[in-house]
């Protein structure tokens, strides 16, 4: 019996983000069931079937949240504080985008690069 294969659609919010990125050097990390940028090892903006992921930082938080089709980010029933869930129709245009993009820019460029610590084998007893 043959197994059946699905493949998945490439998301075109990633590939608009590239593009938005252009030069920057970022690297893409799959998290929250979607695709998040980072910069410097700090999450800037994440991709879902649901939206945008965008980190505006603790003091941009009630403004972004006031922003058309914008609304505070929560997990688990909970809020997070300094990220906002943009809705598909707050980013159609190229503009509204690199709106978004420009203010999480804005706050994770002030953050210090995030250094991979090595991981140290755990010995069993």
């Amino acid at each position: 019996m043959a197994k059946s294969v699905t493949s998945m659609a490439p998301d075109p919010m990633v590939e608009r983000l590239r593009a938005a990125l252009g030069r920057r050097a970022f690297t893409e990390q799959k998290m929250f069931g979607g695709t998040c940028f980072m910069i410097n090892g700090n999450m800037l903006i994440g991709t879902s079937k649901r939206g945008l992921l965008v980190r505006v930082g603790k003091e941009a938080h009630a403004a972004a949240a006031a922003r058309p089709h914008a609304r505070p980010m929560e997990m688990g029933g909970r809020s997070m504080e300094g990220y906002v869930h943009v809705a598909p129709e707050g980013t159609a245009s190229e503009a509204e985008l690199g709106g978004w993009l420009d203010l999480a820019l804005a706050f994770v460029e002030t953050l210090p690069p995030k250094i991979k610590s090595a991981k140290v084998a755990k010995k069993r007893a």
